[in-house]
């Protein structure tokens, strides 16, 4: 457990560095409104630093493709692990979640790689 909780560290103090912002948007809830018909939702946000980049042609494949991007997070930044529902904003650009990759060490996650559609 050691040896993780210090790459999990590690990978946050080196992105806060030299990674960019980006905002991870998450709907916790919807709601049915019946007096107007409309669903609403409750959003939660939550600002990081994650490192952008393309896509590799090794990495395109049924689901991602060549002008998707990928940003990495680090699993220290968020409370939480992100998923295809999530929504992540960079720049002003709202991108979908298409595949979250973790990296690990002994079952703990250290990095998310999200791959990113706009």
């Amino acid at each position: 457990m050691g040896l993780a909780s210090s790459l999990k560290k590690v990978s946050k103090k080196t992105l806060m560095k030299f990674g960019g912002d980006i905002t991870i948007k998450r709907t916790t809830q919807s709601a049915y409104n019946s007096a107007d018909g409309s669903v609403v939702k409750s959003q939660t946000s939550v600002t990081v630093k994650g490192f952008l980049e393309g896509v590799t042609s090794r990495e395109v494949n049924d689901l991602v493709s060549q002008d998707d991007k990928k940003v990495m997070v680090s699993a220290g930044a968020i409370t939480f692990i992100p998923t295809t529902k999530d929504k992540v904003i960079i720049s002003s650009i709202e991108y979908k979640i298409i595949q979250i990759d973790k990296e690990q060490q002994n079952n703990i996650d250290i990095l998310y790689i999200i791959y990113l559609r706009a």
